[in-house]
């Protein structure tokens, strides 16, 4: 048995003391005296758990800012990638900021009409009001047409209906009656609208363009018989028809095409109809031609001499000649009048819709 030296004993003997000391420290209460050494035991273990658990959180609490950062910025990255791609409609929205009401096909335009100089009307165009531009929203243009073959046929009898029986006198013994009409157009407008959608104003606009068409215009002339003789006058010299009916037929026929110049309207009505009107006239490049199919059988000029073509007699020859150049010298006076005024008028009233 080994022999335990004084000042290990007095080591021994210290111990308890300092156990109780810091469970002291730790707990903030005393200890009851005389508590078995088994109960302190139980102290220093107690103390060396919480010691150890103190130690192990310190490096956690250390951590946890660090943790936390790291878990915001997966949520971030996590958020970024759930953000979906804008659509391309919307890229343009975001890049080029509009009005939506702007886009095709808003601003087409349908119109139907009448037009007394062509017929029955109609045109397809475009101008959007809703464009942001100052200009854009100013501007229009139009394919515009029209024509008379759907109503010609009760067109022209309601103009031989106004005009009765009796026709239109043109001299003592003539008049003209049967009147057929036939006409047609086709053109190109750029509308400028200057007070853009302004309410009310906003519908006038004037407009430019070019248009090619034609007018034919036909009618028979009727002598009439009042027992002896028809006399008719032309280019101042007197021809007759002895004791014969007469039936001639006067031509009209214009070809026309050049720049249009006029103004129009677009009156406003509910759920994007719309009431048109325009009014212009088209520069023509070619005034009208005429003609007077007259029959030749029972024509005398005033001296009695008869007028027949292809004859071999001289005086006949001479007095056929000049009927023709009294014929020709009055359709050139007819043209002269034309020519003075070489406009096309066109005046168009209609329903039109715009999208």
């Amino acid at each position: 048995m080994k022999k335990i030296s004084v000042l290990s004993f007095a080591v021994l003997l210290t111990m308890p003391a300092i156990a109780v000391d810091n469970v002291h420290k730790m707990y903030g209460k005393e200890p009851e005296p005389n508590v078995p050494e088994q109960v302190v035991e139980q102290y220093e273990q107690q103390f060396k758990k919480v010691e150890d658990k103190q130690i192990k959180e310190i490096p956690q609490l250390q951590e946890e800012p660090q943790q936390i950062k790291e878990v915001e910025k997966v949520k971030e990255i996590k958020k970024i990638e759930k953000v979906e791609e804008p659509k391309e409609t919307e890229k343009q929205k975001i890049e080029e900021p509009s009005n939506p009401k702007a886009r095709f096909p808003h601003g087409l335009q349908l119109g139907i009409g009448v037009s007394p100089t062509s017929g029955l009307n109609g045109f397809i165009g475009y101008n959007n009001k809703n464009f942001n531009s100052f200009w854009a929203k100013r501007f229009g243009i139009r394919f515009d047409f029209a024509t008379y073959s759907p109503i010609k046929s009760k067109l022209n009898k309601r103009i031989n209906d106004y005009i009765g029986e009796d026709g239109v006198e043109i001299e003592d013994a003539l008049k003209i009656d049967n009147f057929k009409l036939d006409a047609k157009h086709y053109g190109v407008l750029i509308d400028f609208y200057p007070f853009g959608n302004t309410w009310f104003l906003g519908g006038w606009r004037v407009s430019g363009g070019y248009f090619t068409g034609k007018l034919d215009l036909d009618a028979d002339v009727h002598g009439k018989y009042d027992g002896s003789k028809i006399e008719f006058e032309l280019d101042g010299k007197k021809y007759s028809y002895d004791g014969r009916e007469m039936h001639a037929k006067a031509m009209a026929d214009w070809k026309f095409s050049g720049p249009y110049l006029g103004t129009g309207f677009d009156l406003g009505m509910f759920w994007g109809f719309k009431v048109y009107m325009d009014a212009g006239i088209v520069f023509i490049d070619k005034t009208a031609k005429f003609d007077l199919d007259v029959p030749f059988q029972g024509l005398k000029d005033a001296a009695g001499n008869d007028i027949t073509p292809n004859s071999s007699n001289p005086i006949i020859q001479a007095a056929y000649q000049e009927f023709n150049n009294a014929k020709e010298a009055t359709l050139e006076d007819v043209r002269k009048e034309v020519k003075d005024y070489p406009y096309y008028p066109l005046v168009k009233l209609g329903l039109m819709y715009r999208f």
